[in-house]
């Protein structure tokens, strides 16, 4: 008779949870979808701040801005930790034709972030196309000196996940300009990562790694009408010359921010969850879905929480990160002041693939702590998130290293995102604002449960 009495008093107990739980939930969704400032916050950081590149002034007026709009939160703390960040310029806008007998026909192109200039009056080589790192070493030193690297393999649409399909092609974008250089190219011109076909040209890193700076060679994206139509031209013309002219430099690492702002726990202060996005962007647009997105939903779990006077058992931590787009800096002294001070974080959840509909959650846990994460699928249901999935989370909270903690990536619906990242796409008017206000109460809701239920 005790056991069935027993037992009866712990489904009790969980039903009961289970309601409230409930409840809370459909407060943070009400909150999100009619009274949060995020769509707001990212009018302010795209259209009236712009791109945020590391080292940029826009970057620096992003920091001034979001601290300021965190203090009126009325959070326990708000305060900027100081990381050194690379300052690499654009310059003029640059310049490619491919000049074929005495006619010349023009690309969009743009330079890959950190790479360097062509000479000043512009570069003017034979091109080979290849597909692959592994065909351009195939060629060997022999075929590929002098001449232009016009890597051209597609993003392939095969792939439901585009950011599978992303990291079946990037290191082209990443290392082409590397490899080709080590093999005595002069220039690399990159198919840009998008699977639609556009005029766009879409920027990102390139990674020379510890090439000396002489042997460093230009590297530029071409939009993928201009890919299709330089690949089309090569075939008719092989003989034909590319040219092609840009300017960027990169200048001193200057002084920048992560920006922090918490509300410390009531029952646990020295357990630590953190949510975030990062604050710089590429140039080409305002970064409103790479990453302003991602910022704003993150600050908006804390303004949603002060809005329902909810009191966290642990302290909820939200990081603005920057230099997350060429150079991770911000995540690296965030983790590198974290252990210095011996911070203990159990939980840390990032936004960063856009602010569309969101989907559910990417998790790197242990087992436990994945199924007990996967017991709260239900009450996620009425809202429409399903995906609760093992996998790769964020760039920023990558370093975050703790005794034991769970990471977590919101997954948005994919399919857009690649239409818009890196590019002058990347705009206010490309981001929905229910999308954006569903993703930032879908990250309240998990952090909610987390906090009050904690590691296993």
């Amino acid at each position: 008779m005790k056991k069935i009495v027993f037992l009866l008093l712990v489904n009790s107990t969980l039903m009961l949870s289970q309601t409230n739980d409930e409840a809370m939930l459909k407060q943070i969704y009400k909150v999100a979808l009619t009274e949060s400032k995020a769509y707001p916050w990212l009018d302010d950081l795209s259209n009236k701040i712009g791109h945020r590149l590391s080292g940029s002034s826009g970057a620096a007026k992003a920091v001034t801005y979001t601290k300021e709009q965190m203090e009126l939160l009325g959070l326990d703390k708000v305060y900027l930790q100081e990381v050194m960040v690379p300052q690499w310029v654009r310059g003029e806008k640059e310049v490619a034709y491919l000049q074929v007998e005495k006619q010349k026909k023009s690309f969009p192109i743009c330079a890959l972030g950190m790479s360097v200039a062509t000479p000043k009056n512009g570069l003017l080589a034979n091109v080979i196309e290849v597909k692959s790192l592994e065909e351009l070493k195939a060629l060997g030193t022999d075929k590929v000196k002098g001449k232009i690297i016009f890597f051209n393999r597609p993003m392939n649409p095969e792939f439901i996940e585009t950011f599978h399909a992303y990291g079946s092609c990037v290191d082209q974008r990443s290392s082409g300009a590397r490899e080709a250089g080590e093999l005595g190219a002069v220039g690399v011109i990159v198919r840009s990562m998008n699977l639609r076909l556009d005029d766009f040209p879409h920027t990102g890193s390139t990674n020379y790694k510890d090439i000396a700076m002489d042997k460093r060679i230009p590297a530029a994206a071409i939009s993928t009408n201009g890919a299709e139509e330089l690949s089309k031209l090569l075939t008719e013309n092989p003989n034909a010359k590319l040219y092609f002219k840009q300017s960027c430099q990169t200048l001193e690492d200057v002084l920048s921010y992560n920006v922090v702002g918490e509300i410390t726990g009531s029952e646990h202060p020295n357990k630590i969850m953190v949510v975030g996005g990062h604050l710089d962007s590429w140039d080409l647009g305002d970064g409103s879905h790479d990453d302003g997105a991602g910022c704003v939903q993150s600050m908006a779990v804390l303004e949603i929480f002060r809005k329902l006077n909810y009191k966290p058992k642990n302290t909820i931590r939200v990081v603005l990160f920057m230099n997350e787009e060429n150079g991770v800096k911000g995540g690296l002294k965030y983790e590198e002041l974290s252990s210095k001070n011996k911070e203990n974080h159990i939980f840390a959840l990032e936004s960063d693939s856009g602010g569309f509909t969101p989907r559910g959650f990417s998790i790197e846990a242990d087992d436990s702590n994945f199924d007990k994460i996967t017991t709260w699928k239900n009450l996620f249901e009425p809202y429409l998130i399903h995906i609760f999935r093992k996998g790769h989370t964020g760039v920023d909270i990558g370093p975050l290293k703790s005794e034991k903690i769970v990471k977590v990536a919101l997954q948005p619906d994919s399919q857009r995102y690649f239409d818009y990242h890196h590019a002058a796409n990347d705009t206010f008017d490309a981001v929905n604002k229910r999308e954006l206000e569903l993703g930032a109460a879908s990250m309240a809701s998990l952090m909610y449960l987390f906090d009050q239920y904690g590691l296993q």
